[in-house]
């Protein structure tokens, strides 16, 4: 294959630029630097926030004679580039793909949902994102559903609950590793929450599928390895050789304990946390294992064990 992959520097891109790379498919990268890339890949400078002839040019190499296109590029952190970076970027690189025969994978996030405290989300669910990184992601989903719909590219969009790995940016899992290993985590509210979580070897496999099979034509899906919050808290207990924590704390109290003291320096919890850790909302993936014949390529406890050595190592 002829692949091409914007945001081949973060976390999700370079891995997926690696398993294209082993499997001896020709790889493509979008950077804006001039940075040293492994033997075989094929850099072009270009950023996606740039208006000008020259850039837009770039973006139009890039996409030329690629088999699969994946849209990967993301700004979590800057809330000054966001808008420019997804909508402008997704606007700019459509513009370019225009008349490309190859397959657009977008890769986008289940925080186009909004923040569902309960029930069982699927593709049909309304979007209703809060935030301005979640705001700005679901218009580029509606920039590329809205070209797909009226035949200028065949596309199709993934949205992953939270992606882990060991070179995950977000360090809110090794913190929740570092608790459990000193003993302090303890449950929050009644039993069953939701851990919406899956790991980046699936998500990679998940955008080979949908680049590669002619079902996700103009498809949504979602991709989650959902559990209770006991389960996946259980897994990396035992991958540390500690107890599962027994304390259990009722909702309300800690919700308000959280609300007055989260402002205090070192102070653990915060009203959003206690949130992530009573959700009872669930993602159904039961259309990307039916329609591409997804399944997990690693288990969960597998992938968690390999979080808790990363931490080790760290």
């Amino acid at each position: 294959m002829r692949v091409a992959i914007t945001g081949a520097s973060g976390f999700i891109g370079a891995a997926l630029v690696e398993r294209h790379r082993l499997q001896g498919d020709a790889v493509r990268v979008l950077s804006r630097s001039t940075r040293r890339w492994p033997e075989g890949i094929e850099a072009h400078v270009a950023d996606l926030t740039d208006s000008g002839t020259d850039a837009q040019r770039a973006l139009q190499r890039f996409a030329d004679g690629a088999d699969a296109l994946y849209h990967c590029a993301g700004e979590y952190r800057d809330e000054s580039r966001m808008e420019a970076l997804h909508c402008g970027g997704t606007e700019r690189l459509l513009a370019a793909a225009q008349g490309w025969a190859g397959r657009w994978v977008q890769l986008s996030s289940v925080g186009a949902y909004g923040q569902r405290r309960d029930g069982t989300i699927t593709e049909d669910t309304p979007p209703a994102p809060r935030g301005l990184y979640e705001t700005t992601k679901a218009r580029a989903d509606d920039m590329v559903l809205e070209a797909a719909a009226a035949g200028h590219i065949d596309a199709t969009l993934l949205r992953p609950s939270i992606v882990f790995g060991p070179r995950m940016p977000n360090q809110s899992l090794f913190q929740l590793i570092h608790a459990l290993d000193r003993g302090r985590f303890f449950f929050i509210g009644p039993q069953g929450a939701s851990a919406n979580y899956v790991s980046v070897e699936g998500v990679i496999e998940a955008l080979l599928l949908c680049a590669t099979r002619a079902e996700a034509r103009g498809r949504v899906y979602n991709l989650s390895d959902g559990c209770s919050l006991e389960s996946f808290v259980g897994s990396i207990c035992v991958a540390l050789g500690k107890p599962v924590p027994r304390l259990r704390l009722p909702g309300m109290p800690v919700r308000m304990m959280a609300g007055l003291l989260q402002a205090v320096p070192g102070f653990p919890l915060t009203v959003s946390r206690v949130d992530a850790l009573t959700n009872l909302s669930r993602y159904s993936i039961e259309r990307i294992q039916s329609e591409l014949g997804y399944r997990h390529p690693v288990s969960l406890a597998s992938a968690l064990g390999e979080m808790v050595r990363a931490w080790q190592r760290r």
